[in-house]
């Protein structure tokens, strides 16, 4: 842990001299980055979102960023202060973290999504074999032959030269000793370890592939949980509730939401929410179509009776961001949302991390925050 200001500016501005990759997550999103330059009070990163989502998806007290360094990253909780301007570019500003932690798990963090890669390497008999390649890490590599290991070709400890040309910027030549061995796989650390020229982008590319992973692993966890819609059945148990009077939303979010749950729709009045809470839906999201006093106090009465048993989304069309943004934290709903179709993927992996949070007791119902959890107006 890093808690000195001076040794953390000293990381920072480094990250920024190499125009070093980052990821911001809130516990409902990710978004992909650059190092940009450092100030005296902030720290500016590229801009890779839009406007809305910069201005207001990032805001709240949950914001993480995560970024490699060597063979390790460092992962620090951070305050997005909004838009900024350097050299250019569009930028993020971020307070200076007040601590990075330090994390060296990617050493022995194996990468199987590796895509098709073939692998050559040569035996101690100086035979050239053809492979491809398995799982990956920056200490070693798991290969499968084309072609079955005979007897007394290759023996545990052996050393084995190989070429693994993993992208344009990653060609990987070295020196591999057996450490796992079966009829068609072969099992090598790298020794000695790669040099730095390699090891560097390798321990980046394995850093994004590790990211990409938790994004995999939280979509199957929701798709798991998810349970079987039959049609006919109007409110589906552990569903979404999607509380509007216009029906030409409804079918764009079912669409979009296919994926994660059930969606059922249902007019905007109490009785008919009272009796749709009933089926214990996991999240439901309330559709905003216009500030009047009538509009806002309807949608404040409503959400008053779901929030305290569920997360809310408050999904708003015709409204002003920073409004809604404003209603949102009034009305303690669990995120926002400016709806428009262009913005399905950003829904989809906004409620996903809603629905992940609270599965995990984040979004207790019992303990509602004063300001919303991070979400994506």
């Amino acid at each position: 842990m890093i808690k000195k200001p001076e040794e953390i500016r000293e990381v920072l501005a480094k990250a920024c001299e190499r125009r070093e990759l980052l990821i911001l997550a809130t516990p409902y999103l990710r978004f992909e980055s650059t190092f940009v330059a450092l100030d005296s009070t902030e720290l500016h990163v590229l801009a890779t979102m839009g406007r809305e989502d910069a201005t207001f998806g990032l805001r709240g007290p949950d914001l993480k960023m995560r970024f490699p360094d060597g063979l390790g990253f460092f992962e620090a909780p951070v305050e997005a202060l909004g838009i900024g301007l350097r050299d250019g570019k569009r930028t993020v500003r971020l307070a200076l973290p007040k601590a990075l932690r330090e994390n060296d798990q990617r050493v022995g963090y194996r990468v199987e999504r590796v895509g098709r890669v073939a692998v050559t390497f040569s035996t101690p008999n100086n035979d050239i074999r053809a492979s491809t390649l398995l799982d990956l890490s920056i200490s070693g590599a798991k290969l499968h032959t084309q072609r079955d290991i005979g007897p007394g070709e290759m023996e545990l400890g052996d050393r084995l030269l190989l070429d693994i040309p993993l992208s344009e910027d990653i060609q990987i030549h070295a020196t591999g000793t057996v450490r796992h061995l079966r009829t068609r796989q072969v099992g090598l650390e790298f020794i000695p370890e790669l040099a730095p020229q390699v090891l560097e982008p390798l321990s980046k590319w394995v850093f994004l592939k590790r990211e990409e992973e938790r994004e995999r692993a939280a979509l199957r966890l929701e798709q798991h949980r998810a349970p079987e819609f039959r049609s006919g059945t109007l409110l589906p148990e552990a569903g979404i509730l999607l509380v509007t009077s216009d029906l030409s939303i409804e079918e764009p979010l079912r669409t979009c939401l296919k994926d994660l749950r059930p969606i059922a729709r249902l007019a905007p009045v109490a009785q008919e929410l009272k009796e749709a809470l009933l089926s214990k839906p996991v999240l439901t999201i309330f559709h905003l179509q216009g500030t009047s006093l009538d509009e806002k106090r309807r949608m404040k009465t409503l959400m008053e009776m779901t929030q305290r048993k569920m997360p809310v989304l408050l999904l708003g069309t015709g409204v002003e961001g920073s409004v809604l943004f404003e209603l949102a934290s009034e009305w303690k709903a669990s995120s926002a949302l400016a709806w428009s179709p262009d913005r399905s993927l950003f829904l989809q992996r906004l409620v996903q991390g809603i629905l992940r949070r609270h599965a995990k007791g984040g979004d207790s119902p019992m303990a509602p925050r004063e300001t919303p959890y991070g979400g994506g107006v």
